[in-house]
């Protein structure tokens, strides 16, 4: 049986830990060719290994994305080999604060990667794409680029920002076989969480986790997995009639908790 995603070339930003890790093997076992870019590169080599443990096939790119040289390498060297069919823009960063204890030099950090990462892989993959008239890209979002989280004011800027790149995309080249759409997770338990809560709670930490999962209305956070399991589909031709589309998965909370 021909798997969905087959003989498609996979670009996922960010895939060496979390979401881009989980998105990375799901894509691979899909058949698609993973090209893993972080700004580890023995994070990345990791997740290809993993995939080729599988039987799959992936390749790994040391990447900085908020470096638009360096992005347009990575991108280059792949579209030397192949056709970039997909796009994941994955690559971000998280900041905990409200606007009187977001320095400048955090604003610029999160629109760095957050923001200008995302212009960066989509100015370097979008007129490939158009050029080939076909073409998907997910981009990850947040339930913060929609509705108020408190002390997420740089995140939520960033996130927004997104939001407002995924639908400008989508219009834009929606006459020329391009698909883009983003996700928008609520909390997920990724590597940040857990970093977090050992920076900021280290005697309580499984107290303040338990509190973090029944803020949520399902009483848990989500996983990587499920995810990747959301950004599968929208790649995949079961997809084909959604762009423009920023789709919550977030345990119901910008609905039942608003």
């Amino acid at each position: 049986m021909r798997q969905k995603l087959e003989n498609r070339v996979a670009v996922v930003t960010g895939g060496g830990s979390g979401i881009g890790k989980q998105v990375c093997a799901r894509l691979a076992a899909g058949g698609a060719h993973v090209e893993v870019l972080d700004i580890d590169p023995q994070a990345a080599g990791k997740t290809a290994a993993e995939i080729a443990a599988a039987g799959g096939a992936a390749a790994v790119h040391r990447c900085d994305v908020s470096n638009r040289a360096e992005v347009e390498q990575a991108i280059g060297a792949i579209l030397d080999r192949s056709p970039i069919d997909i796009l994941i823009n994955n690559a971000g960063i998280a900041h905990v604060g409200n606007v009187e204890n977001t320095s400048e030099a955090d604003l610029d950090r999160l629109y760095r990667v957050n923001v200008k990462g995302v212009y960066n892989c989509l100015a370097a993959v979008v007129p490939a794409m158009k050029a080939r008239r076909r073409g998907v890209i997910v981009n990850l979002a947040s339930i913060a680029s929609s509705m108020g989280l408190a002390d997420r004011f740089a995140y939520s800027m960033s996130k927004g920002a997104v939001l407002a790149m995924t639908r400008s995309v989508a219009r834009d080249y929606v006459d020329h076989g391009i698909r883009c759409n983003c996700v928008a997770p609520g909390r997920v338990h990724t590597p940040f969480v857990d970093n977090f809560l050992a920076e900021n709670y280290p005697d309580r930490r499984d107290e303040v986790f338990a509190q973090l999962e029944q803020s949520q209305p399902m009483g848990r956070m989500g996983a990587p997995e499920e995810i990747a399991a959301l950004i599968d589909y929208l790649c995949s031709d079961d997809a084909a009639f959604i762009t423009g589309a920023s789709i919550p998965i977030d345990g119901g909370f910008a609905t039942l908790k608003a």
